[in-house]
């Protein structure tokens, strides 16, 4: 195992910043006058190819957060963790049929407009703040932290190290949002292919490297078969329930909670796994912003070629994650630290010159990753709260520079609270942090989203209940439930397990958190329900549907079905 890199590993790296860079630029420079438009600027609108919307969808979710935390989820769990790659690309195709003509046809440009048209300002006020706030303290702050920490793993250093990675992450972000939606757009094509190239040869090396350390051949498909015969029990997507008792934090059923209490088996498919993938690609700035520039077809495509990459990516982000575990398991890997560096540990297996194909594709992930949360957070923040609250007369060219300087803010914000991970990221686990917080208003934004647009009889004032309700709810799920109501409940199972968290045992009683965003959602809906059949029968903000606006056409189908049978395959085999 070797971390040092050699001058073929920095080529590579100059290569694909240069590159980007100057891709950007070239893009910047051929619509600049138009990049002073705030419609250019914040949607691209209407000249992003279906190509460039699907893989700017992918370049934009795949971020640190899943090279690190889901292939330290894939070290510790396993194909379990796949659920929320591959849910998605169901998710998308529902998103693609019934979500995007909605959207389209009622010209929506950001989720707080759509608040506003359908409900009122004050919801749409609320849900502009939350979601600045949800994008700067968790998502912003976890991926450089994630991507620093990976970065680092290769390079060596101090915690000196740490920041200037952390500096020059954010500052290649910034460049490039900076350039508008439109240069977003059309570097991620390159980011994606990047992404895509050097995580498919990091997988592959890391199988080759199973076999020839475990001696059953040479090759990827005798690697992936080693993990298949050493390991199948990190092969099962739907885990079984494990007793409800704490155990010493080496057995296997203390282990066995902690995955579950993760990944609740076949329940969370009934719960949380839904409005994780449903509420984040089909009610979220930071990904439909780059669908709600374009037309129907070219949004639906774009969004359908998105879902089948989602089903290849457990391949470039989990299964390093498994291949690391087996590694670890038989002697072969040092002491991880936490299950977070198992993807940096396997980068540090390559050989010279590839280690720089490996990180660009990290690098890749991670600076489109922030570049589409700055520029979501950009949009929102001119758009739906300055330009509407703060001096209504401002011009296009001043809320272009707004939104600049707004980008600049939101990162520097984002580089104070990861300085000293003041937020316990790494603590948490990189990938359980996101899904678990973001898990704390998804309930009440989704509950909103799908009543407002189906239900036509959805008031504003249910909508106001809904929002503070789903969000109180999951607060109370998560830290008040067990102790008010008991650890086995008809709702719910909690479970006893100890961790060790800053070298401190502790012994830590929880309900699985996707079981508490289902929850969360049913009493939401509920309530939102039964405030609003108090109102008119018809409200007057209801959006007009029609079946015509859920036609599909033939070649759509087709994509649909494909992806359909790839999913169908792939829960048969690892079931």
């Amino acid at each position: 195992m070797n971390n040092s890199l050699v001058s073929y590993d920095y080529l590579i790296i100059v290569l694909y910043f240069v590159l980007v860079g100057s891709y950007g630029y070239w893009i910047y420079r051929r619509k600049k006058k138009a990049s002073m438009d705030t419609k250019d600027f914040f949607l691209a609108e209407g000249s992003l190819t279906w190509w460039a919307i699907g893989a700017s969808l992918i370049a934009s979710n795949i971020s640190a957060e899943q090279f690190i935390g889901m292939s330290g989820e894939g070290f510790f769990v396993g194909t379990a963790v796949a659920a929320y790659e591959w849910i998605a690309a169901l998710a998308l195709i529902i998103i693609a049929i019934w979500f995007i003509p909605i959207y389209l046809k009622n010209k929506i440009y950001t989720m707080p407009q759509f608040l506003k048209t359908r409900y009122n300002e004050t919801v749409a006020l609320i849900m502009a703040v939350f979601w600045l706030f949800l994008y700067i303290f968790v998502n912003l702050t976890s991926i450089l932290y994630l991507g620093a920490v990976a970065i680092k793993g290769l390079l060596g250093g101090n915690e000196n190290m740490l920041h200037i990675i952390m500096l020059a992450l954010a500052a290649c972000a910034l460049i490039i949002t900076l350039g508008g939606m439109k240069v977003i757009g059309y570097t991620d094509v390159i980011q994606v292919a990047v992404l895509i190239v050097g995580g498919l040869a990091t997988t592959y090396l890391a199988l080759t490297i199973v076999a020839e350390k475990l001696g059953v051949g040479q090759g990827a498909l005798a690697g992936f078969n080693a993990l298949l015969h050493d390991s199948p029990e990190h092969f099962k997507m739907i885990l079984d329930k494990p007793e409800s008792t704490v155990g010493v934090i080496d057995t296997p059923n203390n282990l066995q909670i902690q995955k579950y209490v993760v990944l609740p088996g076949i329940a969370m498919y009934f719960a949380g796994q839904w409005i994780v993938n449903l509420n984040y690609w089909g009610c979220n700035q930071y990904i439909t912003q780059r669908a709600l520039g374009a037309d129907l077809q070219t949004a639906r495509t774009g969004i359908l070629f998105a879902g089948f990459l989602k089903l290849m990516m457990p391949i470039i982000v989990m299964l390093p994650g498994i291949a690391a575990w087996v590694l670890y398991k038989n002697g072969h890997l040092p002491q991880l630290g936490s299950k977070d560096g198992a993807y940096s540990a396997i980068l540090g297996f390559l050989p010279n010159g590839l280690k720089g194909l490996s990180i660009a594709a990290l690098t890749a992930a991670i600076v489109a990753s922030l570049a589409g949360k700055l520029n979501s957070i950009s949009t929102i923040y001119t758009l739906d709260i300055h330009k509407k609250y703060v001096n209504k007369d401002v011009d296009e060219k001043k809320m272009v520079w707004i939104g600049r300087l707004t980008v600049v803010a939101a990162i520097i914000v984002s580089l104070i609270f990861t300085w000293d991970d003041l937020l316990g990221i790494g603590g948490e686990g990189g990938f359980t942090f996101i899904q678990k917080y973001t898990g704390f208003i998804s309930p009440g934004v989704f509950a909103m989203f799908i009543l407002g647009m189906f239900w036509k009889r959805t008031t504003g004032t249910a909508a106001l209940v809904g929002v503070i309700l789903g969000f109180a709810l999951a607060i109370f799920f998560n830290n008040y439930a067990v102790g008010i109501f008991g650890k086995e409940t008809l709702m719910y199972t909690a479970y006893t397990y100890q961790k060790m968290e800053g070298g401190v045992l502790k012994t830590i009683t929880e309900i699985p958190f996707l079981i508490n965003m289902g929850w969360s959602f049913v009493i939401t809906v509920a309530t939102m329900v039964a405030i609003s059949l108090g109102g008119p029968k018809v409200n007057p903000k209801a959006f007009e549907i029609d079946s015509s606006m859920f036609k599909v056409k033939p070649a759509t189908i087709v994509m649909i079905v494909i992806t359909l049978m790839i999913l169908a395959a792939l829960y048969i085999k690892f079931w």
